[in-house]
């Protein structure tokens, strides 16, 4: 059990540092160029980890790495960003809350990984709670925007599921590092095309690039995907719902923002919902019991190597 809590708590950081980039994109970010902001994210994050983990693809992985990340940050970056043009961002938000839903369900069928009843409780407790905290007189809603935060939605539970299914054949910051890479550079050519030459940035935004993607990317999506290797689909999915709690209390701590008794309620049900989602007894213990990574192909093989990708 000490492992299992060990774990959740390793696997909170991500949402809580994807929680912290609300706050640090508004207020030392430029404006206007999200999909350079991704691409600045994600290829230097995943040269980060590369250098670390010091493995380039092999054999499946080739290919593997980038269907996963095409679906963890090419895709879903892009389609982020055309629902965050299209919908208020409590809305958009509020769509993505159901994730730990749609992981639950696709985890069935891919992992076998059937969801409890407290984990289909737990995920109703945290909606409602999202739906609480963030939308607070939303009035206008384009189908096309919706479209596009449901299949951002969609896609990234599947690619979190394969990424899980595949994650025993190496080791997590390898595979980390190569789908973020991956999809930095699937999306490389969409900001070219869309958003013209890259932004100028000034100090202030130069570090905040490098917090969200040491912490908030290469950091975050580490521990994101070793929570997903040792612990059940549906308690990661509910961990995740710490993202949209970190945002409100920054807003209200940092930023000064008044706290609702509305969003209080609607934080308390969040909360509720990620205690639900925590393995107990027997399934806990043999989740958590996930054998080493394969070990390391020789150095004779290509598999090991100091550049990057």
């Amino acid at each position: 059990m000490e492992a299992t809590l060990r774990w959740t708590a390793v696997t909170a950081i991500a949402p809580v540092a994807w929680g912290t980039t609300y706050y640090v994109t508004h207020e030392f970010l430029p404006e206007g160029d999200p999909l350079y902001g991704a691409v600045i994210r994600a290829l230097p994050a995943g040269a980060l980890l590369l250098a670390v983990a010091r493995r380039r693809p092999h054999g499946s992985w080739w290919w593997k790495s980038l269907v996963l990340g095409a679906l963890n940050t090419g895709v879903f970056f892009f389609l982020v960003y055309v629902a965050a043009q299209l919908l208020p961002t409590s809305l958009a938000s509020t769509i993505m809350a159901t994730s730990p839903l749609v992981m639950m369900l696709t985890a069935w069928p891919l992992l076998a990984e059937r969801p409890a009843p407290r984990h289909l409780v737990g995920s109703a407790a945290g909606i409602v709670g999202v739906c609480l905290m963030l939308l607070t007189g939303v009035t206008r809603v384009n189908a096309l925007g919706v479209l596009a935060s449901v299949s951002a939605l969609i896609l990234s539970s599947l690619g979190y599921i394969l990424a899980k299914r595949w994650s025993h054949q190496v080791d997590v910051l390898a595979a980390t590092s190569w789908q973020l890479i991956a999809g930095g550079l699937l999306l490389l050519p969409v900001a070219v095309a869309v958003e013209g030459a890259p932004p100028a940035l000034d100090a202030s935004a130069a570090l905040a690039f490098g917090y969200v993607t040491t912490v908030a990317t290469a950091l975050a999506f580490a521990a994101w995907f070793a929570g997903l290797r040792r612990l059940p689909a549906a308690t990661v999915g509910l961990v995740g719902l710490l993202n949209p709690v970190t945002g409100v209390l920054l807003g209200t701590v940092v930023a000064g923002e008044a706290l609702t008794l509305q969003q209080a309620g609607g934080l308390a049900l969040v909360l509720t919902g990620v205690v639900l989602g925590r393995p107990v007894g027997e399934r806990a213990r043999e989740t958590v019991a996930v054998p080493d990574p394969a070990p390391r192909a020789p150095a004779s093989t290509g598999a090991r190597t100091g550049h990057g990708a």
